[in-house]
């Protein structure tokens, strides 16, 4: 840094940024890039399994988001790192494909980059790597459809559905109520699914969230439910065989597009500009009458005026609602939008069986109820919760839920859970290494390793021991010839997937394994080298603390604080740093790992 000055005496510091920067190459580059990569597997790897603690984000702003879905996690954290946005781009991928396992996808990824590392220390070219565990990704894709199995479910045989559902929601804040929230999920699948076409729209699944009450008051509506109410407190709260009029139009008095100016310098002409405009006020709402509807839903305001006249003549109306809004009600009702008053039929009139406006707790919140519409292909998840963030969390867990049935209904093959897909594969792709007999070969049985890196983190996750439950229940799988042998999280008693009812979906567990094999093909061969700063920031360890100021300072390890006796209930602190890893630069907010 130097200080300078400009012709005309004003002072400026010229900063020499470049003599802080030093070029990594070769081996050096790709480990910086391996350690930016395990830092974000690190971070996710304790949120995996029915026993995974939640993580609480802080944005700048102060809102906190407690969560374990992994791509939530990564959404709001600030990362910097290119590998490590690789991983975030990862997750995301996962979630608009499958919608389920972006956790496990990160985890699996993190352990190939880590096995890689191994390799390349021993002097194996990332190319050959990248080809081994290619290689690799194939047998174990491979495997899984041999170890797969179909079922078959109708519209009245939905327990298969509900089962897979439910062992999405086991690892979710709302596992307490998962077989109510497996069963709304499903319902709400099927009731927008083609089977014939073996198609699912959740676009025409609304979900929506009101504040108050409890979990277990969440309910499914065929119909539509908008956050609205009447726009005058007198007009009727309850209509049966509403006809719909669905107007894109406000109710007011046309404007001229252009500058005007009126004067009015006598009382008549106030009068008849009065009078002009209840007119066209009376014309526009005996429009509606005159072709049969009891309810009008606008997508604009309407003034005081034209609300009087609306309830006068009888003719219940709700304003302001969102334009997604009107076309979900325009699909259920069979109705069409009608963007002028002039447009307006008796055949685009949508039709419900029961319009009713519905009060909450004693705010005297209000919402419109749409049921027994014309056409049941549009529906709404109603959530109640405790809090705000409850609701946000119970609506991702139901995402997930929804998008595993959609899955199932495209391709209903299943692969048991709990680790168990895993190691057979890890099973398999080690026996296939002895086929190979180039350096690939080490690669393949690295592959092989990574895979145990799910199972491991299940048992670390719910407190056993992560080596001997491994190593137990691979020997019985390998004895008994049985690929549905996983890690009995739940202390069931048995190993045994199948018996337990853990399912995931075939694809899905496909999708996370050639992403993670492309996750590292695109991290480590195609980086020869990375500018950096000569700063060096040190990946901190995790310590529990007492309380810490600042979120950007590495706290003091001090004791875990206790919330009572029971050795499960304690919070730990992660502490995060401008840049978590080092060579990563990544940073990300603090994080709170929380026992349930």
């Amino acid at each position: 840094m130097a200080l300078a000055f400009d012709e005309y005496g004003r002072p400026f510091i010229i900063l020499r940024e470049q003599e802080k920067k030093s070029r990594l190459r070769g081996l050096d580059a790709q480990k910086a890039n391996v350690a930016a990569g395990k830092a974000v597997a690190r971070i996710l790897r304790t949120s995996l399994g029915p026993k995974g603690m939640d993580k609480m984000l802080q944005s700048p702003d102060g809102d906190v988001t407690i969560t374990n879905d992994g791509a939530t996690i990564l959404e709001l954290m600030d990362v910097d790192n290119q590998i490590a946005k690789l991983m975030v781009e990862l997750s995301r991928s996962q979630d608009y494909e499958i919608g389920d396992g972006t956790t496990g996808v990160v985890v699996m990824a993190g352990a190939l980059l880590e096995q890689a590392e191994k390799l390349l220390e021993r002097g194996i070219h990332p190319i050959r790597i990248a080809e081994g565990y290619e290689l690799a990704s194939r047998i174990a894709f491979d495997h899984l459809e041999h170890i797969s199995q179909k079922f078959e479910f109708t519209a009245t045989n939905i327990e298969p559905l509900v089962q897979t559902c439910m062992t999405t929601l086991s690892s979710k804040i709302v596992h307490r109520c998962k077989r109510a929230l497996a069963e709304i999920a499903v319902k709400a699948v099927l009731a927008v699914a083609d089977l014939e076409r073996k198609d699912v729209n959740l676009d025409l699944i609304k979900v929506e969230g009101k504040v108050g009450g409890k979990l277990e008051d969440t309910e499914l509506v065929y119909g539509i439910i908008v956050d609205k109410d009447m726009s005058h407190p007198q007009m009727p709260k309850m209509i049966e065989d509403a006809k719909i009029a669905i107007l894109t139009c406000p109710f007011e008095p046309p404007k001229p597009k252009t500058k005007h100016k009126v004067d009015i310098d006598t009382v008549e002409k106030f009068q008849l500009l009065r009078e002009q405009e209840q007119k066209y006020f009376d014309e526009m709402v005996q429009k509606c009458k005159d072709v049969g509807a009891t309810l009008v839903i606008c997508q604009w305001g309407f003034d005081d005026e034209a609300n009087h006249l609306l309830m006068h003549r009888n003719l219940p109306a709700v304003r302001w609602v969102g334009g997604v809004e009107l076309e979900l009600i325009a699909i259920a009702t069979g109705g069409r939008i009608v963007p002028r008053f002039q447009e307006l039929s008796p055949e685009k009139l949508g039709k419900a069986g029961l319009v009713r406006e519905k009060s909450f707790g004693t705010t005297k919140d209000r919402m419109l109820y749409i049921e027994q519409c014309a056409n049941s292909r549009a529906v709404t998840i109603f959530i109640r919760g405790g809090n705000k963030m409850m609701i946000e969390e119970t609506k991702r867990s139901l995402h997930d839920a929804l998008c595993v049935a959609r899955n199932l209904i495209r391709n209903n093959s299943i692969v048991y859970g709990g680790g168990s897909a895993e190691i057979s594969c890890s099973v398999a792709v080690e026996a296939a290494a002895d086929r190979y007999p180039g350096v690939e070969q080490y690669a393949i049985r690295s592959f092989a390793d990574a895979l145990d890196a799910v199972p491991l983190a299940l048992a670390e996750n719910s407190g056993l021991s992560p080596i001997d439950t491994l190593t137990a229940v691979k020997s019985q799988q390998i004895k008994e010839s049985n690929p549905y042998c996983g890690i009995d999280c739940n202390d069931v008693g048995t190993n045994d997937m199948k018996e337990q009812d853990v399912f995931e979906t075939l694809i899905g567990k496909q999708q996370q394994i050639l992403l993670s094999t492309q996750a590292f093909v695109t991290s480590i061969p195609v980086v020869p080298s990375t500018l950096r700063s000569r700063e060096h920031y040190l990946l901190p360890r995790p310590v529990s603390v007492a309380a810490c100021s600042c979120p950007m300072t590495t706290p003091t390890p001090t004791s875990c604080p206790r919330v009572d006796d029971s050795p499960r209930s304690h919070v730990s602190f992660v502490p995060t740093c401008s840049r978590l890893a080092r060579d990563g630069n990544i940073s990300c907010y603090p994080i709170l790992d929380t026992w349930r």
